[in-house]
């Protein structure tokens, strides 16, 4: 029976191998086939602009040649009397001339003077034998020819010499953008893998401690020989760190899915009543004062009221856990031209100087309880309303929080 069941698994390894290689090849293939496609369709657009060039060059030929053949029959065409006409179709000469010299460059502007002189010399002979005054200026005026011939095809050369510059320059200019915007992605890239990274971490980090809290009173629980005291410490201590996990998720979706903010007039003054009111309790408990600081009237300005009074209660609340003691935490209001500030301001040990630059990062915080989450939400709903928080270190200690939002919210037509 082994050797059967053997025997047929040698059978299907070859086709398995065989498939394997068929796959790889197929997957080979397809790039090759479309870098072979890329490079069959730019040899046939090369091929086209080639053809298409020479196309275009012959027809510039005979229109030369017959500019310079229809000079030439006026010439031959009209009386030598007519001197005044004859002055005219010798200026003719110089159209093919300065054309060709455009298109072909001063080697095209001499060969077109060359066959005009060829065209225009017999008529000279003929016509003024008995004026040699006048078939002298008629020889002179060749020699005009193969200067204009000669100058306007330099000068056509450089200029095209310096359109291709240009635009070799503009192609480069073009490569090195693109090959920047690529690098400029895949920093993105690395950066937002790197800051998904940070983010599991210190999260897994935050969800740890209050299941490891959980983990140890459900312990004690279970233990027949725990007081009934121990008990009810550890089921207080289960609740107190379900509460810290479901803020910490609440926190969370805050930060990661924003609500888009919905514009109403809101006044200054009123926002910060309301916060003085809904943490006047927890302030009195801590021995902290809440003064409201709004000298004069400042207007209303456009933003969420909800998110609004969200940033300030966090704002209020950090103030009032930072107090290591008692004292006062001052939130005042005032207008700075087109925009108002909202400070929040306490007397506590204010924020180290390494810290400053990291106290809006996700999952950072110096309190032992903290989610590290409020001022990354802070900041967030204050850049969608168009604002920027500045933070300030008080010269008698603490720190000062600034919001600063504009009176009116430019609004997506």
């Amino acid at each position: 029976m082994y050797g059967g069941v053997a025997g047929k698994a040698g059978d299907r390894l070859p086709m398995q191998i065989h498939d394997a290689a068929g796959r790889l090849m197929s997957s080979l293939n397809r790039p090759l086939g479309a870098c072979t496609s890329r490079y069959d369709q730019s040899r046939e657009n090369k091929m086209a602009s080639e053809k298409a060039a020479g196309s275009q060059g012959l027809t510039r030929i005979w229109v030369i040649a017959g500019g310079i053949a229809i000079a030439t029959a006026l010439h031959y065409l009209t009386s030598p009397s007519l001197i005044l006409w004859h002055e005219l179709f010798q200026r003719l000469y110089y159209l093919p001339i300065i054309y060709a010299a455009i298109f072909f460059g001063w080697r095209g502007g001499m060969l077109a003077s060359i066959c005009s002189a060829v065209c225009y010399v017999p008529h000279i002979v003929m016509a003024w034998r008995q004026m040699p005054e006048y078939a002298m200026n008629q020889y002179a005026e060749i020699i005009v020819f193969f200067l204009v011939g000669a100058v306007t095809g330099v000068l056509a050369d450089r200029g095209r010499t310096q359109r291709h510059e240009i635009e070799s320059k503009s192609e480069e200019l073009a490569r090195v953008n693109r090959e920047l915007q690529d690098s400029f992605e895949q920093i993105k890239r690395a950066d937002r893998l790197s800051a998904i990274g940070q983010l599991a971490a210190s999260l897994a980090h935050e969800i740890r401690n209050p299941l490891a809290a959980i983990d140890g009173a459900a312990n004690l629980i279970e233990s027949p020989q725990t007081p009934d005291e121990t008990r009810k410490g550890s089921l207080a201590v289960i609740h107190k760190e379900i509460q810290r996990l479901n803020r910490l998720l609440t926190n969370l979706l805050d930060f990661a899915r924003p609500r888009k903010p919905e514009f109403q007039a809101l006044e200054p003054s009123r926002l910060i009543d309301s916060i003085i009111s809904l943490t006047g309790h927890s302030a009195e408990q801590k021995g902290v004062a809440l003064r409201k600081d709004v000298p004069k009237p400042v207007p209303s300005f456009e933003c969420d009221p909800e998110q609004m009074k969200q940033v300030v209660l966090n704002l209020a609340i950090n103030a009032v856990q930072a107090m290591t003691g008692p004292g006062e935490v001052v939130l005042s209001a005032h207008q700075l031209d087109s925009s108002v500030a909202i400070s929040v301001r306490d007397q506590g040990p204010g924020i180290e100087k390494e810290n400053m630059e990291r106290i809006f990062n996700p999952f950072f915080t110096t309190k032992e309880a903290g989610t590290g989450l409020g001022l990354s939400v802070v900041y967030q709903i204050v850049t969608q309303h168009g604002g920027i928080v500045k933070t300030e270190r008080n010269p008698k200690g603490g720190m000062t929080f600034s919001v600063v939002i504009p009176l009116r919210q430019r609004r997506s037509s």
